[in-house]
């Protein structure tokens, strides 16, 4: 009985390891991507796990939503600014307010 415990804690403990290894592994993809690229690592304005084979995930979701993209804007906006003292402080902030400028920038847009 005992050995089977040693080696659930041997299975437990590889399970960690792996998955250490995969955030660590994806961390460091995402810096030489961000050096390969030779732009600062931003993580408000063009965090790099929003950005799959140079499409950003945002043009995706504004392409598909279409007239609806305005209301994903604000919604963002609003998801930010509610959970902004229990989560990410400031970091939080500047993705409402990157989020506010992308709508104001839509808006301006349509008015033309």
């Amino acid at each position: 009985m005992k050995m089977k415990t040693e080696e659930e804690s041997m299975a437990s403990l590889q399970s960690m390891a792996n998955a250490t290894w995969a955030d660590d592994e994806e961390r460091l993809l995402d810096e030489a991507y961000l050096k390969q690229q030779d732009k600062k690592y931003d993580n408000v304005n063009h965090p790099p796990h929003y950005n799959q084979a140079g499409i950003e995930c945002l043009d995706a979701i504004a392409a598909a939503t279409g007239d609806g993209f305005e209301h994903y804007l604000q919604g963002n906006i609003l998801k930010y600014l509610w959970r902004y003292r229990y989560k990410n402080g400031i970091e939080d902030l500047k993705k409402a307010q990157f989020y506010l400028n992308k709508l104001i920038a839509a808006k301006e847009n349509n008015n033309e």
